[in-house]
């Protein structure tokens, strides 16, 4: 029986929720009865129903991250994150104490006069109007924190944490972008191992955030993914690196590589799109990710190549860390350590935009 309310540290992306949390909250029966919907290639995504959760597939998350400046002119990073998990109870149970979906949340705040993240997380079962993923159109919240598309196509979110609260109005400014193919986004060599997955990039950021006894208005911009799946990663995988850019010319570029036990590449993904909506694909052996400097955490020791070099075709971006210690640690619940922060691009050494890096599976091995 998984309790109404319960906490959870430092969850993050849609691929250690998938890998970790079914021994928290996925039956054996749904595992062995194959329950859960599957991704295929042939499915087209229609909006706005695809906005919404799809509560027949086992995870899915809303994954917000950007940069903001105050009025002052100080530079933050920011992330919000909305996570649905199915447990695989039976859906036509009619109790609302039945734990069929639950709803986790994780908001952070990137703030270098602080020189480490600030954090928070919610999670609780689905039911009595506490917490919910609906479907239809994105519409999730988990107590006082939401994150919500109104009429107007703009996104509201409001997360009240206990060392920092964001209420903040997102507006799409370009068309979203179809990752993978048409949606259909593999995730390792073998076809099964993919998700469905739609990017908003450059989506403009106003509002308010709380932080160190003061209410500051902001501005800034951010990027949006929205996933779902019902896969596991390949059991050759150790961890993985990815990462968003939103290009100061307009363009924006999405890019990650799963590495192997063996410390080499298993699989890699890039898409480039450019101001005039062009749109560039990459093949695995078409992108590099390569480590310029490492930094060891004083908390953890593990060792993350928080600047990084990444090679999609003929165009080198380099990765520079807002600041180096923007580390996450969950052993307490998830087992897992890893970093996930603001990064600066350059290209061809001059900026070029700005965006977040995730880094998975560098203090230990995840476990698969």
């Amino acid at each position: 029986m998984i309790p109404l309310f319960f906490n959870q540290n430092g969850v993050s992306w849609l691929f250690l929720l998938i890998i970790l949390w079914p021994s928290i909250s996925v039956s054996q029966e749904a595992v062995q009865g194959n329950r859960f919907a599957k991704v295929s290639t042939g499915y087209t995504l229609v909006f706005p129903r695809d906005y919404g959760a799809h509560p027949d597939f086992r995870i899915e998350w809303w994954y917000v991250t950007g940069w903001l400046e105050t009025d002052d002119k100080k530079t933050l990073g920011f992330q919000v994150t909305f996570f649905r998990s199915s447990t695989g109870h039976h859906p036509e149970n009619p109790s609302q104490f039945a734990p069929k979906q639950l709803i986790i949340a994780h908001a952070a705040l990137s703030d270098p006069s602080v020189g480490r993240l600030i954090y928070g997380e919610k999670s609780a079962r689905t039911g009595f109007d506490l917490a919910y993923a609906k479907e239809g159109d994105t519409n999730v919240k988990l107590d006082d924190w939401y994150f919500v598309r109104d009429a107007d196509g703009h996104y509201q979110t409001k997360i009240n944490a206990e060392k920092f609260g964001m209420q903040l109005s997102l507006i799409p400014t370009q068309k979203m972008i179809l990752q993978g193919e048409h949606g259909f986004s593999r995730k390792g060599p073998n076809v099964e191992q993919a998700s469905y997955y739609y990017s908003e990039p450059h989506l403009k950021v106003a509002g308010t955030i709380k932080h160190q006894g003061k209410t500051l208005a902001v501005n800034g911009h951010a990027w949006l993914d929205h996933e779902w799946s019902s896969e596991l990663l390949d059991s050759r995988a150790d961890g993985w690196d990815w990462v968003s850019m939103n290009l100061f010319d307009g363009s924006s570029l999405m890019a990650f590589q799963i590495r192997g036990k063996d410390g080499a590449k298993l699989w890699a993904y890039a898409k480039f799109r450019n101001a005039a909506g062009e749109v560039r694909f990459f093949d695995p052996e078409q992108i590099e990710f390569i480590p310029e400097r490492v930094w060891q955490s004083p908390h953890t020791n593990a060792v993350y190549p928080v600047e990084m070099r990444i090679r999609t075709g003929e165009i080198e971006w380099r990765l520079i860390p807002f600041f180096d210690d923007q580390e996450l640690d969950s052993r307490r619940t998830t087992g897992a350590v890893y970093w996930e922060g603001a990064v600066r691009i350059f290209k061809e050494h001059q900026p070029a935009g700005q965006g977040y890096l995730e880094l998975t599976g560098y203090e230990s091995a995840l476990d698969l």
